[in-house]
């Protein structure tokens, strides 16, 4: 090629160059994505419940964005999310609410839900080859052994530190069975009126039709916390487990960490200021989940993220901090999409004796019959060790059938979530 010829196709290409740059990002897909696989993503249902309101049967975003109020946070790819007020009920945004999906274990919250409240926590057990059976392969574990005894409260904090479904299987077996307790669970959502959870393994371990939503997640937790032991525990960044008693030794204990990064922090990503639980999972069809409470500035909220993307590390926690940021800037001023129901008991003001409220029920809630426990709980329980409860009212079935969280919740000092150095 001539000198001529080629310095007229270095021209070409270079007039040509600016044109293919300044074509607009829409036109072609953004950076790692994939426009087949965006179009297999599964899709909300068209038709999805309508508990708590109609807006939150429709898919896609539901906010009331109106001057004053804050625009949504933009990285927030959950499949199904819920931003709500812990004490009025009030949703203050959603996103296909009632998506019926996978919880992993995040449905251990309604397992503590239906059977903390029935066994005392100084029980003690010994552990039977029998309780141990029908664990999934690759399930979170705490260390549970067999032939060895641990207290129901060792257990509870195995269940909620370090999602043992060990631990599950074990208290399933002191409740009478994993078969009566998933019967138990399903009663209780109904319960709840948590109508899109359906249980087939306590644990939250993937099962096929087991199924719940952001929407029933924070029914459950708010119930959950009304309930003085569910709140210990899920707040507790750090405890002593036991170990494997050996003949003629000391029985040794380890620690054992809480895997809420928005409490204990974690590489990349700080401890959320304000944040007093609740539970995290990941399962493969799951995905990552997660339900959290804070408070701030006197108010608190339940957030719930079901399945984000995980292209961003930790993202569960950085979109449900996201989503708190809002709640907290926009409480006061966005109006309700929606609201957190009341048990079915509620609305008759006959109380259904399965321990929602403080001090109600088999074994009591909070401070039930096996006694009053302090903040420096049994069996090293550390992030507990220096809590301070702020002062204030619970859960009330008043006899007029008004179902209330009253101001303020008595949620733990903000102190007893950083991580020990």
């Amino acid at each position: 090629m001539s000198v001529l010829k080629k310095t007229a196709a270095v021209i070409a290409a270079a007039a040509v160059l600016p044109l293919a740059v300044a074509v607009p990002a829409s036109a072609a897909p953004g950076p790692g994505k994939d426009p087949a696989k965006e179009e297999r993503q599964p899709k909300p249902p068209a038709v999805m419940s309508t508990v708590g309101g109609s807006l939150l049967g429709r898919a896609g975003t539901q906010v009331n964005l109106a001057p004053g109020v804050p625009v949504l946070p933009k990285q927030v790819t959950g499949r199904s999310w819920i931003v709500a007020d812990a004490e009025s009920g009030d949703v203050l945004a959603s996103h296909n609410a009632h998506w019926r999906l996978p919880p992993a274990s995040t449905l251990k919250m309604l397992f503590a839900d239906t059977v903390l409240p029935r066994l005392p926590k100084t029980q003690v057990h010994t552990v039977t080859p029998q309780d141990l059976t029908g664990l999934g392969e690759g399930s979170s574990l705490v260390g549970v052994k067999e032939k060895q005894s641990y207290s129901v409260h060792d257990l509870w904090l195995g269940v909620f530190l370090r999602s043992g479904n060990d631990a599950v299987h074990v208290l399933s077996a002191m409740n009478g069975g994993v078969p009566k307790t998933v019967r138990d669970m399903n009663a209780r959502a109904d319960e709840l009126q948590a109508l899109d959870t359906h249980v087939v393994s306590p644990d939250g371990y993937d099962a096929e039709g087991q199924v719940s939503s952001a929407y029933d997640l924070t029914l459950i937790a708010r119930s959950g916390m009304q309930n003085q032991d569910f709140r210990e525990y899920c707040s507790t960044a750090r405890a002593q487990f036991p170990g494997e008693k050996k003949p003629g030794k000391k029985r040794e204990t380890f620690e054992i960490a809480n895997t809420n990064r928005l409490l204990t922090g974690d590489f990349g990503i700080a401890p959320y200021q304000g944040m007093a639980g609740v539970k995290n999972g990941n399962t493969t069809h799951a995905g990552a989940t997660f339900t959290g409470v804070a408070e701030r500035n006197g108010r608190v909220l339940l957030v719930t993220v079901m399945n984000p993307s995980p292209k961003e590390s930790h993202a569960v926690y950085m979109e449900a901090q996201r989503l708190l940021d809002w709640g907290f800037a926009a409480s006061g001023k966005v109006k309700p999409v929606g609201e957190l129901v009341a048990p079915k008991s509620a609305g008759t003001g006959s109380g259904d004796g399965s321990g929602t409220a403080e001090g109600t029920g088999p074994g009591g809630g909070g401070d039930h019959a096996a006694g009053h426990h302090d903040a420096v709980a049994p069996g090293g329980s550390t992030g507990v060790g220096t809590a301070l409860g702020v002062t204030g009212g619970v859960l009330a079935v008043l006899a007029g059938g008004i179902f209330l969280v009253n101001k303020r919740w008595p949620l733990p000092h903000l102190a007893r979530k950083l991580p020990r150095k």
